[in-house]
């Protein structure tokens, strides 16, 4: 009897399950992002002070709890030898983030090109993208209305998926949470074609 009534409960409280990859070029912010979210989104939670992250070689690992659903954060470590290691968790992906950093003009297509590369992948075919354009507490960064026609350029390769550009600090927490809650709608929206985790193991 105990077995069937934990095994109620635990349906009753289990929270639905979506993955999300947090992608750019190494030095974007990815790590800085991951944690403001958490930090704003988790409560009692004390992120990782800026000047303690380090760069990722290979992943660090963030849950959110969001509108009775259950985020993981996969945040891939951006190097160019990383980058290869991207598509392996592409098809186990619910939502995209990309951060660009905005005050790096030298690296902008550097940038692009990473971006072209990995929406161009069929295993990201129709999944939500959240494209940030990160850093904006720095003066003279490029602002959304210079990033987005730039990444907008290969609209056919985004095709008809949400897609949002929006502008954040990772480092004030400014836009952050603005973004994971327009993330979360378009996942639920999508959840006909990628179902959530533990919906996909019952």
């Amino acid at each position: 009897m105990y077995t069937l009534l934990h095994g109620f409960y635990k349906y009753l409280v289990q929270k639905d399950e979506y993955c999300v990859l947090i992608l750019g070029l190494d030095n974007a912010g990815k790590t800085t992002y991951l944690e403001a979210a958490k930090t704003k989104l988790t409560k009692n939670y004390t992120g990782i002070h800026p000047s303690k992250i380090t760069t990722t070689v290979g992943l660090n690992i963030g849950k959110i709890e969001i509108a009775g659903i259950r985020l993981n954060f996969w945040d891939l470590g951006g190097q160019s030898e990383l980058q290869s290691l991207w598509d392996k968790y592409y098809a186990e992906s619910h939502a995209i983030i990309y951060i660009v950093d905005s005050s790096d003009r030298d690296r902008i297509d550097d940038s692009k090109e990473t971006f072209d590369k990995m929406i161009a992948n069929e295993n990201l075919r129709g999944v939500p993208l959240l494209v940030l354009a990160n850093k904006q507490d720095i003066p003279e960064c490029m602002g959304v209305r210079e990033v987005k026609p730039i990444f907008n350029k290969n609209a056919h390769l985004i095709g008809k998926r949400d897609c949002m550009v929006m502008p954040i600090s990772a480092l004030t927490g400014d836009g952050v949470d603005e973004g994971i809650k327009w993330l979360v709608d378009c996942i639920k929206r999508n959840s006909f074609i990628r179902p959530a985790r533990n919906h996909e193991e019952n």
